[in-house]
């Protein structure tokens, strides 16, 4: 007799979704959240998916299942459907066209509530996000391969700049903890980079990061404390680069660099400036080079500092000059003399900053009208310091500010023959904004800033501050307009 055997029920398959009917294409205003989507906290979009979607919609199918009502239920890709509605609510305003939402309709989930949730759930447990490297790297990757007008849709979905291939590349120098570290404290592709180039001066994290919380405390947008801070970490990086330059010069020659004695040691060393030869005349470099313990140190600005590393083992004699106890006034001095020298290094680090914001104002559509009264006025009155450096017939700063390719190549009279009438106030500013910028090169402007020089930085001071805080005043330009500032109004 045969034996009737009765059906198993089967178990759901894991990949039922392969089988799935294809791909439709679903009006986003029919879509709702599921009421077994899995995900309970984090479902709406972030402004980086929403961007994307406005530029090339949604590119990964979402799974619904169909409704009672006519509407389907999202329980794969809720966030991204709500990013097409967003989308699509502007598209008109925008000039964007309005999209449909390519997804999986799961007919086969209608009443089975547990495994749809369980599917859900697989979804979005696994969904975790990809490690920062991994991110600079697609970035980059991706951007490379891709067409002008492409590569300008995809920054744009990407929220990164037109240098983000550049600037992916030089990001991924940093190692993973600094890279976690630059994602949590806010920094974009742009600012992540910079630190990568700084990387190496003590503390240029936790000081750019400083520098980004004071811009995000104003919350106007601008990135006036980063910019100076940057430029002075360049500054501090290039004068280490300087010392390690002179080191290596020193070695090259063959002469040895005299290092510290340690506690407790006596240092035998003199400087030459304190030595003479055993029949008193003086010990210079030249006629000290031949001597065996012939050595240098280096002094503040990276110079040498010419020394003997034992005269009395090589016959000098030290200078017959009473030795006078160091006073606290020689200790003042010293003090001062590292002030000056910081101070003479963060003024020419300011420069960079202050000069990119006049290149940007000189490239807005309309040159703000303090900034147009400021060169009418000048150009009209001709003070003595514009006058100076027109004699100079300096034309590369002026071919910078107009944004010129290649600006020490610049031919200026072809530029003004092609020059449209609207943006004459920007190139007058520019010319103006040049000699500004000669009158206050030197290092130590800060220390003697006239009312004159003061006037272009309040000026720029204040344009900065309207543009968003774009732009900020270095502290030692700040410390140096303190006494020419307006009172107060009482």
């Amino acid at each position: 007799m045969a034996t009737v055997t009765s059906a198993q029920p089967t178990e759901p398959d894991m990949h039922e979704e392969e089988n799935a009917p294809q791909i439709v294409l679903l009006d986003p205003a029919l879509l709702v959240r599921d009421a077994c989507n899995a995900r309970e906290e984090g479902t709406e979009p972030g402004e980086d998916l929403i961007n994307s979607v406005k530029e090339i919609g949604v590119e990964e199918s979402i799974s619904v299942r169909p409704r009672p009502d006519g509407t389907y239920g999202v329980f794969k890709g809720w966030r991204r459907a709500q990013a097409q509605q967003i989308a699509n609510a502007t598209a008109g305003q925008d000039g964007r066209p309005v999209r449909r939402v390519k997804a999986h309709v799961r007919e086969d989930l209608v009443g089975r509530d547990g495994w749809t949730r369980f599917l859900s759930l697989v979804e979005n447990k696994h969904r975790e996000g990809m490690s920062e490297r991994d991110i600079l790297k697609s970035q980059e990757l991706s951007l490379i391969g891709m067409s002008d007008i492409e590569r300008r849709r995809a920054g744009k979905a990407l929220g990164v700049g037109r240098n983000a291939v550049k600037q992916a590349r030089a990001a991924q120098q940093l190692d993973d903890a600094a890279l976690r570290r630059a994602a949590a404290g806010g920094l974009d592709l742009e600012q992540t980079a910079q630190l990568a180039e700084v990387e190496s001066v003590p503390g240029a994290e936790r000081r750019l990061l400083r520098a980004l919380d004071r811009d995000q405390a104003e919350g106007s947008g601008g990135r006036g404390h980063w910019d100076q801070e940057m430029a002075l970490l360049k500054a501090e990086q290039d004068d280490a680069a300087a010392r390690i330059k002179a080191e290596e010069d020193l070695k090259a020659a063959d002469i040895p660099l005299l290092g510290q004695p340690g506690w407790g040691q006596k240092d035998p060393s003199k400087p030459l400036a304190e030595l003479t030869t055993g029949l008193g005349n003086p010990l210079t470099e030249d006629n000290h080079k031949n001597c065996p313990g012939h050595s240098a140190r280096l002094d503040d600005e990276h110079r040498p500092v010419w020394h003997c590393a034992d005269p009395a083992a090589h016959g000098h004699k030290v200078r017959l000059q009473p030795k006078k106890p160091r006073t606290q006034a020689d200790e003042a001095r010293a003090e001062e003399r590292r002030k000056v020298i910081a101070c003479n290094r963060a003024w020419k680090a300011a420069a960079g900053p202050r000069q990119d914001f006049v290149a940007r104002l000189v490239r807005q559509k309309t040159l703000p009208d303090a900034a147009r009264v400021f060169a009418q006025e000048v150009l009209l009155t001709l003070p003595h310091f514009y006058s100076s450096w027109t004699d100079k017939h300096e034309s590369g700063t002026v071919a910078r500010f107009l944004s010129i390719k290649e600006p020490e190549n610049a031919d200026l009279a072809e530029t003004a023959a092609q020059l449209p009438r609207a943006r004459v106030a920007n190139a007058l500013f520019a010319h103006v904004a040049a000699a500004c910028e000669y009158d206050v090169r030197e290092p130590k402007t800060w220390a003697h800033l006239s009312a004159r020089q003061a006037r272009y930085l309040l000026l720029l001071e204040a344009l900065g501050h309207e543009d968003n805080g774009s732009y900020r005043l270095s502290e030692v330009e700040d410390q140096a307009v303190t006494r020419h500032r307006p009172a107060p109004a009482a």
